[in-house]
């Protein structure tokens, strides 16, 4: 039984449209950057803290035991998607002069988008991170302005969806397309293999 520990829509669709049957609980935890910390170890910590504390929360519930009885046993997909350039990281906007910030740093130049996975169990733990170079054009001031206008940077990384208005910008990445909406189902699929070659699989 699989359980996605993320509240976010885009990971369901993509969960979803890989054709994976999973159910979700949020986690619910800290998300500060560690003195010294780098951007995969920050992600992939995140990722792995996340599904952990919904493993233990799930672990003793009922249902969860019943689906244990009838060999279907708890697996947690946790993940963290940052966004980062010249050694900076960029979450989610605070604010419209944030994403403005953000938006104007990404202009013209090409960035790493980096997403932590987690897939936890009662007997085994895998973690990886998947890594994407992403081009954007130069951006004029009205462009950002628009941008934001539009509400879209609020609730993402680095002030962007890929997989919406901004595509207009991208004219080239290097790496997993579905890594920069937020989920690396490749690496998903081969991680959820590795600890049980049948999960949620339709």
């Amino acid at each position: 039984m699989l359980v996605l520990a993320s509240a976010s829509p885009r990971r369901r669709e993509l969960l979803t449209q890989a054709g994976f049957s999973f159910t979700v609980h949020p986690a619910n935890i800290p998300e500060d950057l560690a003195p010294g910390e780098d951007p995969i170890a920050y992600v992939t910590r995140l990722a792995r803290q996340k599904a952990e504390t919904v493993f233990r929360e799930l672990a003793d519930a009922p249902w969860v035991r019943q689906a244990a009885s009838a060999n279907q046993p708890l697996i947690v997909l946790g993940a963290d998607t940052t966004v980062t350039i010249d050694d900076r990281i960029l979450g989610k906007p605070e604010d419209a002069a944030d994403a403005a910030r953000m938006l104007r740093l990404l202009s013209g130049r090409t960035h790493r988008v980096i997403t932590g996975v987690a897939v936890i169990t009662a007997d085994a733990a895998e973690i990886a991170a998947e890594v994407t170079a992403v081009r954007f054009l130069t951006l004029s001031e009205e462009d950002i302005a628009a941008y934001i206008a539009t509400g879209e940077p609020m609730d993402k990384a680095g002030a962007y969806a890929i997989q919406g208005c901004a595509a207009r910008w991208i004219p080239r990445i290097e790496g997993c397309y579905f890594n920069v909406v937020g989920l690396p189902l490749a690496l998903v699929s081969t991680l959820l293999s590795a600890t049980s070659p049948a999960t949620g699989s339709r």
